[in-house]
């Protein structure tokens, strides 16, 4: 079952999620790196913010807060090594993207560090946590002024910024489900790419979009079998997955359906919540059945289970050359993830609950804001010792480092290092 809904996912990124996001990213003129830290890491981190309401109103625990701070390390390194290994294309990066979701990663920690301080969250707190996306959301819109005015500025005195500069003059298009007919978009460069455009800029979106009509109506079925032999067992195998998205997903690919591409979005983050609900129900068991303590397999395999939409769709767009836009939303999936914990707390302090503050357990929170604060700065000198490009280096680079990470958290929590003893449930 967990292979399978590993499967279904992959699916539903590939054939739905992903080319919805594509429409989006013309309608509004998003580049690649504003798309993947918006839209992409909202819809696949769908799952994390269904937990995080779980823990406030259900479960009335810290599930939330332990699911998107224990994921973290591994979405940062993880996913980055994975889109590294996985990937035999050789992804460019800009710098700014990097650097400003990485900086906004920074602060969304320190800001929910702080607030759990003292084990309670009151509804200023919860508050400023939007406040903080706000800004960030604000950012990004005026994303293309601040990074010419930043190219200007500090080209002369930092070599990325000028390689930024030469190497990423032409933008690519984010996904790669018309490679049959052809380039999907008209190439243009990252500084004509933005929500402010003038008339000239809009004239190409159109001409783009006219393009993305001829082609959506010669877009192959999903029921069309592979040639290959492997890909043909495959696609058998996940016949059943194919019929039932194909019946309650629209289709934007296709002429018909492609001015409901927001419908097939939301509709695709729901069934990617579904089914990561499964995977990681079923990662659960397994790690049940072979006596795996729960600290363990909450930095491990439900990390990792509850990360599958990133990792994913991260890794198909990084297939594609795309690797502003798999970094985006590796890191703006994390931002995304701080707004998820700061929506259900708002709502309960602010309305349902409004005489006392919502509790939380912030047991292990130095190590914890070590370790996130770390990974933050090892993946950007990664990324800047590695020439500021996505490759197999670099993927190995991630890997250790997360192993690294991982080992010491375990046996940090099984009080074999530091002084955090060993807890069972009773005690």
């Amino acid at each position: 079952i967990i292979l399978y809904m590993f499967l279904a996912v992959s699916i539903v990124c590939d054939d739905y999620f992903l080319p919805s996001l594509e429409i989006i990213s013309e309608c509004l003129g998003l580049s690649q790196d504003v798309a993947g830290a918006t839209f992409m890491a909202a819809g696949s981190s769908a799952p994390e913010l269904v937990t995080a309401f779980l823990g406030v109103f259900m479960t009335r625990g810290d599930i939330g807060v332990s699911t998107i701070l224990g994921s973290a390390i591994y979405n940062l390194l993880g996913i980055s090594a994975a889109c590294g290994l996985f990937s035999s294309v050789v992804s460019r990066l800009s710098c700014w993207p990097l650097f400003r979701d990485c900086l906004a990663y920074t602060i969304s920690v320190a800001a929910v560090l702080a607030m759990i301080s003292d084990n309670r969250i009151y509804w200023y707190e919860s508050a400023s946590l939007l406040l903080i996306y706000g800004c960030y959301i604000l950012v990004l819109c005026f994303d293309i002024k601040i990074n010419q005015y930043l190219m200007k500025k500090f080209s002369p005195c930092c070599t990325c910024f000028t390689k930024a500069m030469e190497e990423n003059a032409e933008q690519q298009p984010l996904v790669g489900w018309r490679e049959e007919s052809g380039p999907l978009i008209c190439q243009q460069s990252r500084t004509d790419s933005g929500i402010f455009q003038d008339e000239l800029d809009y004239s190409q979106l159109s001409t783009s979009l006219h393009r993305l009509d001829e082609i959506s109506e010669d877009h192959p079925s999903v029921f069309t079998m592979p040639e290959a032999d492997m890909k043909r067992i495959l696609w058998v195998l996940s016949l059943p997955i194919i019929t039932l998205l194909y019946l309650t997903i629209p289709d934007c690919r296709r002429q018909f359906w492609r001015n409901w591409f927001m419908v097939t979005f939301l509709i695709s983050a729901a069934w990617i919540s579904a089914i990561t609900y499964v995977l990681v129900w079923m990662v659960t068991i397994a790690g049940e059945t072979l006596g795996i303590p729960e600290s363990v397999m909450g930095l491990t395999l439900l990390a990792a289970g509850t990360s599958v939409p990133d990792t994913v769709a991260s890794v198909l767009v990084a297939q594609k050359g795309n690797g502003d836009m798999a970094m985006s939303n590796i890191v703006g999936s994390n931002v995304f993830d701080m707004l998820c914990l700061g929506i259900p707390w708002f709502i309960k302090t602010a309305f349902i609950n409004t005489s006392e503050p919502a509790e939380v357990n912030s047991s292990g929170l130095t190590y914890t804001a070590i370790s996130l604060i770390c990974s933050v700065v090892f993946i950007f000198l990664a990324v800047h010792l590695n020439g500021w490009k996505i490759d197999k280096k670099l993927g190995a680079i991630c890997l250790v480092l997360y192993l690294v990470f991982t080992i010491l958290s375990i046996l940090y929590e099984l009080g074999i290092i530091g002084n955090n003893p060993t807890r069972v449930c009773g005690n």
